[in-house]
């Protein structure tokens, strides 16, 4: 029997109609580094899809996202707040610092990998605002799914908003897995970035079907003028744009991206309620999005691995699950059924 995959979404099939796009792309000759029709039909079809005029960057990876755009809106001296869990605090190697020559990272309390309002301002208020001795504050990064697979609310991030404007800071949102939260809310794209106070976007692609890229959305025109320049010095701009924004525009056509990431919302749902019940089964955070976050006893987790099930184990009695756009009925089931006939202790 095959080895049951759920360590990670980015372990999935890229979806067929993002290849159709890369085959019907590859024609003919065009101009390079973005000066093709397919990436100023990006442009136009982003500014369609969250109402409101933008610029959108394709760039190769999830971890130059983020860390270009906070570059984009930060200093060498200021700070960045995040949860403790996000994605720039814990597994991008520094790169916000690295990319934003110094920018400091620096988490604050939250819950489910969410930054708590309260927290952040408290934070900012005492971080010696216009002393020449601390980091400045500049920016917040909210993770959205978060990355203990829950949800921000349009209101959450509202919230968050109104702390980062009263703060004259700039509000980033990693976005990695954005599509897992707006089929999960059912809102608009809109809804949950510039109208709640979002400047600019990360936004995943790869994680959700895709290829070989993701992108970065500018709410804010002031920092889209910085952009070119940190993606340029950054080696992050495609020299063949059309294969990037061909795959982004495939990506958003007729709800694809939303259709896929409800799949993967789907089975670990499905995974959710055939293990929530069990005597020694503890699920450490909502079930949101495409992601798990279980505690046993080690010796169920060993038991699991054993029989083949593919995950990434963060302590010995806990393990992260993750659900791809093409996870199947058959792998849901033989996963809660293994759960099921695991040792209790």
């Amino acid at each position: 029997m095959t080895d049951l995959e759920f360590r990670s979404d980015n372990c999935g099939r890229a979806a067929p109609e993002l290849i159709q796009a890369l085959v019907s792309a590859n024609e003919g000759s065009v101009l390079g580094y973005g000066g093709d029709a397919l990436t100023k039909q990006l442009q136009t079809r982003f500014s369609q899809l969250f109402e409101h005029p933008v610029q959108i960057f394709p760039v190769p990876t999830g971890t130059g996202a983020n860390a270009l755009a906070l570059a984009a809106v930060g200093s060498p001296f200021g700070a960045v707040y995040c949860s403790p869990e996000a994605h720039i605090n814990t597994s991008e190697c520094n790169a916000t610092s690295f990319f934003g020559s110094g920018l400091k990272v620096s988490p604050v309390h939250g819950v489910d990998g969410k930054i708590d309002p309260l927290a952040l301002d408290a934070a900012v208020s005492t971080a010696g605002k216009g002393q020449a001795h601390k980091n400045q504050p500049e920016a917040v990064n909210l993770v959205q799914a978060t990355d203990m697979g829950a949800i921000y609310s349009v209101s959450e991030v509202a919230a968050l908003g109104q702390v980062a404007r009263a703060h004259g800071l700039t509000m980033h949102m990693d976005g990695a897995r954005f599509a897992n939260a707006v089929a999960t809310l059912g809102c608009t794209p809109a809804e949950l970035t510039w109208k709640a106070g979002v400047d600019i976007l990360s936004f995943g692609v790869t994680k959700n079907g895709g290829l070989l890229t993701d992108a970065i959305v500018v709410f804010n025109p002031d920092i889209a003028k910085k952009m070119g320049f940190h993606l340029r010095r950054a080696g992050m701009i495609w020299s063949k744009m059309r294969f990037a924004s061909a795959q982004v525009l495939a990506y958003v056509q007729d709800d694809l991206w939303l259709r896929l990431a409800g799949q993967s919302n789907a089975a670990a749902l499905t995974v959710a309620q055939g293990i929530a019940h069990l005597e020694g089964v503890k699920l450490l955070a909502p079930v949101q999005a495409n992601e798990l976050f279980v505690e046993m006893h080690p010796k169920a987790v060993d038991h699991l691995i054993a029989q083949g099930v593919l995950f990434y184990r963060r302590a010995p009695n806990m393990f992260r699950l993750v659900c791809r756009w093409d996870t199947t009925t058959e792998e849901t089931t033989r996963l809660i059924a293994l759960i099921k006939q695991s040792p209790r202790g």
